[in-house]
C-alpha cells in the first residue's frame, strides 16, 4: 500500500496532532498529562486529527475511545508499535504488539501503523543495549521482517504501515533510510518521514521526497535546534537528554522549514497525513497547549493549498 497520488495539482496534506506533543512518551506516567486533558486542548487548538500515542495511553476500549473522540470531534489516522526485527525469534513479540494497536487503529478509522525500530541504549539509562551496527545477517532479518510486517497489516487489518526512522536506532542516518528503502518493498513499506528525525542527523527532507515521492506515505512534522543539536552529536548525547535540551524547537525556530517539504509535496501530488510531533518529555502540564496553538496557526499561515487543518475552538482573546 504505497503512498497516494492524487491527480496533479491535487496534493492533500491532513495536519494532526500526537500525544508527543503534550510530552507523552508511556501509556501511564505522573509526569504526563492525563489523556482527557490532551483530547480536550489538541481539539481546542482546532487539530482534527490524532494518533493514538502509546497503546495503553488513551482508552483501548473502542467503544469508550470513539464516545472520546466524537465529543470533541476528533479523528485517528495511525497508532504506534515499535519493532526489533533484526534480533531473532522477534515476530511473535512484535506482532502481539501490533495487532491490539492495528485492530484499535482500525476500530478507529484510521489507516495506518507507524512502526518505530528500537533503539539501542536504553531510554531510561542511556546505556547501550545492543551494538549500533547491525551485521548483515541481522539487516537482512529486520528488512525482510519489515516487509513482512507491512504485508500482513495489510492483509489482515487493511492498513497500511509507515515505517518512522528515528533517531538511536539502525534506521536513522540518511544513508540507512536510503538502504532500507533499497531492501524493503513498496508495496508493503512506506515511509513515515519524520521531519525532525532526519534533521536530528542532518539529513536533508526536501531531497527524500523530490527521490522517493512514491515511498512517501506520512509525515512527521518536528523541528530541531541546530545548535543544539550539533552539541548533541558532537559529545554523544543521549536522544531523552537532546529533547530535555531543548533539540525540538517549534516552528519557524529550527530546521527544517516548513515552506520548502510543503511545496515538495504538492509538486509530487501526494495524500498524506502531517503529524506535528513536537517531544516534550517530561514537561510542566501547561507547556504543551500554547505551544501547540502557534504551531497551528503557522502552519495554517504557510499558505499552501494542500493544507487541510481545523480551527481552534478556544476565543481568539485566549489564544497564546
Amino acid at each position: 500500500m504505497t503512498a497516494q497520488h492524487p491527480a496533479a495539482g491535487r496534493a492533500r496534506i491532513r495536519v494532526g496532532s500526537a500525544p508527543d506533543s503534550w510530552g507523552v512518551w508511556f501509556p501511564d506516567d505522573p509526569e504526563q498529562v492525563p489523556w482527557q486533558r490532551f483530547l480536550d486542548e489538541v481539539s481546542a487548538c482546532g487539530y482534527e486529527w490524532i494518533e493514538l500515542g502509546p497503546y495503553g495511553y488513551l482508552p483501548t476500549d473502542p467503544a469508550r475511545l470513539s464516545d472520546e473522540l466524537a465529543a470533541r470531534d476528533l479523528k485517528v489516522s495511525a497508532g504506534t508499535v515499535f519493532e526489533h526485527l533484526h534480533r531473532p525469534d522477534s515476530w511473535d513479540a512484535v506482532w502481539g504488539q501490533v495487532r491490539d494497536v492495528a485492530a484499535l487503529t482500525k476500530a478507529m478509522g484510521g489507516t495506518h501503523v507507524v512502526v518505530i525500530p528500537d533503539t539501542f541504549r536504553d531510554q531510561k539509562t542511556g546505556a547501550d543495549v545492543e551494538s549500533r551496527d547491525l551485521t548483515p545477517e541481522q539487516w537482512e532479518a529486520k528488512t525482510t521482517g519489515v516487509t513482512r510486517l507491512g504485508r500482513a497489516v495489510q492483509e489482515e487489518y487493511g492498513l497500511s504501515i509507515a515505517f518512522h526512522p528515528h533517531a538511536e536506532t539502525h534506521v536513522g542516518w540518511q544513508r540507512d533510510i536510503e538502504r532500507f528503502l533499497a531492501d524493503t518493498d513498496p508495496q508493503y513499506v512506506p515511509l513515515c518521514l519524520d521531519t525532525g528525525h532526519v534533521s536530528y542527523y542532518r539529513g536533508d527532507n526536501v531531497e527524500l521526497i523530490n527521490k522517493y515521492p512514491e515511498r512517501i506515505g506520512y509525515l512527521h512534522l518536528k523541528q530541531v535546534d541546530p545548535t543544539i543539536v550539533d552539541e548533541v552529536l558532537e559529545k554523544d548525547i543521549t536522544w531523552p537528554d537532546a529533547v530535555r535540551m531543548g533539540a525540538m524547537t517549534e516552528p519557524p525556530n529550527g530546521v527544517p522549514a516548513y515552506p520548502p517539504l510543503f511545496e515538495a509535496i504538492e509538486a509530487h501530488g501526494l495524500d498524506v497525513f502531517a503529524i506535528v510531533e513536537h517531544d516534550l518529555y517530561p514537561c510542566p502540564p501547561d507547556v504543551p497547549l500554547p505551544i501547540a496553538r502557534r504551531t497551528h496557526r503557522y502552519i495554517g499561515g504557510c499558505g499552501f493549498p494542500s493544507l487541510q487543518l481545523g480551527s481552534p475552538t478556544t476565543p481568539q482573546e485566549d489564544r497564546a
